[in-house]
């Protein structure tokens, strides 16, 4: 990864803090299988958010968050600026805690944690994005590997 004021950029691991638009990459070494990627707003909504994939991998999809969810977003999973505004949108799983909405326990499988009411303002917000943890069928693209991909927050 390259910023271009800054050369070589690296990640430390620790991930973002929720809540968070996420863009997430399995990638595969070139010629060696495919990459896997996604955006994601199992972690919550902060900002919008586009994968565009470059060069060999133009064909392949480009999962986009475009919309402001922020301005959809219950109350219950509102993050409020000093200012009153709605500034982050998180997931029902960070608001509220509950293994129907975390897909934990009793609800940690595809079969056992559907869909919730909560995910599903994300889903029709930005239905090529993650909105709860088993969103794989429309929400996981692939792309082969090596191929360079463009990030851009609020496309």
């Amino acid at each position: 990864m390259t910023s271009p004021r800054r050369g070589p950029v690296s990640c430390n691991g620790a991930g973002a803090i929720p809540p968070a638009t996420l863009a997430e990459f399995t990638l595969a070494a070139a010629g060696s299988g495919q990459d896997s990627y996604d955006v994601s707003l199992v972690d919550g909504f902060n900002l919008p958010l586009s994968i565009t994939p470059q060069g060999s991998g133009s064909g392949c999809t480009a999962p986009s968050c475009a919309a402001n969810v922020n301005s959809v977003c219950p109350s219950e999973l509102a993050v409020k600026g000093s200012d009153g505004s709605v500034v982050a949108c998180k997931s029902a799983c960070l608001a509220l805690n509950q293994p129907q909405y975390c897909c934990t326990g009793a609800y940690g499988t595809s079969e056992t944690c559907p869909p919730t009411n909560y995910s599903m303002i994300f889903k029709d917000q930005c239905p090529q994005a993650y909105s709860y943890a088993y969103d794989d069928k429309t929400s996981l693209f692939s792309c082969a590997g090596g191929t360079s991909y463009l990030i851009t927050f609020c496309p």
